[in-house]
């Protein structure tokens, strides 16, 4: 791998100019607003960048890339990135923004830098919706490629599945579509495989009709957390497929950027989704509404553009740290085993813990096949630090993980896997039938790794 000292100054002009998108180099005015992580302490100092606005853009890139021995990297939105990279070429998509709607076959094409609010936004008049995930704000290409797993993913599986269609740069700059008919290995490695394949700079995928949406979260205050927390476990064996849940442990910060009716408080955030009948939707809800005193109820219906207030993430940046965990499943005596780490009374640096409900369709492939890691899991355990909580993350997290040894699945989903750099990170987030047939896939259509993706990629 090279970087720019050993590139001749008079190629790297050469190659500005054949280009009408800005291109910059270590130490350039603006590289580092180009290149910045919605998790702010991963810094990347790439040796170039591409800020593309044009599909022609990426692929000479990649040619220009593949010419002087540097690494591909690609920068959409920003989020997602857990590791800092610190060499090669990145391609920002984040200005190939475009939506193109087409409520005749349901269908929404999307650029590689879009994010999902100008998705949504699009499609609800016609009473249609994206599979997002539970951020509205991050890029809708990036996070569909690995798999998905949003608000609705026990009613409408994981994002990927409803993908249609990727035209893609491959290592030798030329551009391709792969479909269920062109290019199908290609494909079936996209939907779920991540990265290391060649660089996405469109997605065509298809819109699911919600005509309703019952759906918010229930929040359960201090003395009541574990009561509505057990009351939830004991109710998932009888959940409808139609339903989709989460709950989340939260340890709100005093902070002025918090609701005041949040703010300085541990409680339960119990999220539900039901794409129907408001009356059905309530009905299915009562048991957990029951389970205990509610403090704020923000369940009901919810128009389609109102989706991201399911889970409510931060649309803001900072300092974080993340890791997923999937679950063979989920019952009181791991609820014993997390309140004791991370419930109201621990000594926990995490904002939140959360468990995401799995199973019905999530845990069925398309019938042409994915490559989506964690079907298998019954659950997502996800752990989130932000500000000073970040420092003692890792260690609590190994504890957690130790503690809820016995529930663990082989394998979870890699958008939730964390730092796909480390050893193991790979393993861990395909079944080894996949993860072969991805390398397979990867060796064919990259064979010089130009791509960086896995250990050893920064």
């Amino acid at each position: 791998m090279t970087n720019t000292s050993s590139i001749a100054p008079a190629s790297v002009d050469a190659f500005r100019q054949s280009l009408s998108c800005p291109v910059l180099v270590r130490g350039d005015d603006g590289i580092a607003d180009e290149v910045g992580a919605f998790n702010t302490l991963i810094q990347h100092e790439p040796d170039v960048v591409v800020a593309a606005t044009t599909e022609a853009d990426v692929a000479a890139a990649v040619r220009f890339a593949a010419e002087h021995g540097l690494a591909v990297h690609v920068r959409a939105t920003g989020h997602g990135a857990e590791a800092p990279i610190t060499s090669g070429l990145m391609i920002s998509t984040q200005r190939l923004d475009t939506v193109e709607l087409d409520p005749g076959t349901r269908t929404a094409t999307i650029g590689a830098g879009a994010r999902w609010r100008a998705v949504i936004d699009a499609a609800a008049p016609f009473g249609l919706a994206p599979v997002t995930g539970s951020s509205v704000n991050v890029g809708a290409v990036g996070y569909t490629l690995g798999g998905g797993l949003g608000p609705l993913v026990r009613s409408h599986g994981f994002t990927s599945d409803w993908a249609r269609a990727f035209r893609v740069v491959t290592a030798t700059g030329e551009i391709v579509t792969a479909d269920a008919h062109s290019n199908p290995d290609l494909f079936w490695a996209l939907r779920g495989g991540k990265g290391g394949l060649g660089v996405v700079t469109q997605l065509t995928i298809e819109l699911a009709a919600i005509p309703s949406l019952y759906a918010g979260g229930l929040f359960f205050d201090g003395a009541n957390v574990e009561a509505a927390l057990r009351a939830w476990v004991d109710w998932l064996p009888s959940a409808p497929e139609s339903v989709s849940t989460s709950v989340a442990l939260l340890r709100m910060p005093d902070l002025e950027f918090i609701p005041a009716p949040l703010r300085g408080r541990n409680l339960l955030n119990l999220r539900f989704a039901f794409a129907g009948d408001s009356a059905e939707g309530e009905r299915m809800l009562a048991p957990l509404r029951a389970a205990a005193p509610v403090y704020i109820d923000g369940v009901g219906p919810m128009a389609l553009t109102d989706v991201a207030t399911i889970h409510n993430d931060p649309e803001a940046g900072g300092p974080s740290w993340t890791q997923g965990i999937g679950l063979s499943g989920v019952d009181q005596d791991l609820i014993t085993a997390l309140l004791e780490l991370a419930g109201p009374d621990a000594d926990s640096p995490f904002v939140a813990v959360e468990l995401r409900h799995l199973g019905a369709a999530a845990a069925r492939d398309v019938p042409e096949g994915s490559s989506v890691g964690g079907r298998d899991a019954a659950a997502m355990l996800s752990l989130i630090a932000a500000g000073p909580g970040v420092a003692a993350a890792a260690a609590k997290a190994d504890a957690i993980k130790q503690a809820a040894a016995p529930w663990l699945s082989a394998t979870t989903t890699v958008n939730f896997a964390g730092d796909i750099t480390r050893d193991g990170s790979i393993e861990r987030s395909w079944p080894a039938d996949i993860a072969a047939r991805l390398a397979t896939i990867r060796a064919q259509y990259d064979p010089q790794h130009l791509f960086a993706f896995g250990p050893g990629s920064r």
